[in-house]
């Protein structure tokens, strides 16, 4: 789901951009306040997205390989079970990166919406 992520990334990002002060000269409590919901949905779809990616961590270890015995993995089933351990490291790898970015970037928003909140 890279697109959804860095279309999500996008809109975090943008919103920790915006200036308070610049919102409430501009149009008062009416514009913070769509902007503090504009937060909160952005953030509830991040929690969502990183709790999809928590469960893509989870699940039995990809490296208890190591406790099988040097024959199990020489043998021809051994071979094709290193292709699948392979792939789901990197599947998790991909969806701790993805997770870290969504959190930071979550992180830096949340100041934002309890300051709007604060404001209204």
């Amino acid at each position: 789901m890279p697109d959804a992520d860095e279309a999500l990334s996008t809109r975090l990002r943008d919103l920790a951009l915006v200036d308070l002060d610049a919102l409430v000269l501009g149009g008062g409590a009416d514009l913070l306040g769509t902007f503090a919901d504009d937060v909160a949905d952005a953030l509830a779809e991040a929690r969502t997205r990183i709790a999809a990616l928590r469960a893509q961590l989870g699940g039995a270890d990809p490296l208890n390989i190591l406790d099988v015995s040097v024959r199990q993995r020489a043998s021809d089933a051994g071979a094709t079970g290193a292709g699948r351990v392979r792939e789901r490291l990197a599947s998790q790898a991909d969806a701790a990166r993805s997770l870290a970015r969504l959190a930071e970037l979550a992180a830096a928003l949340v100041p934002k919406l309890f300051e709007a909140d604060r404001r209204r």
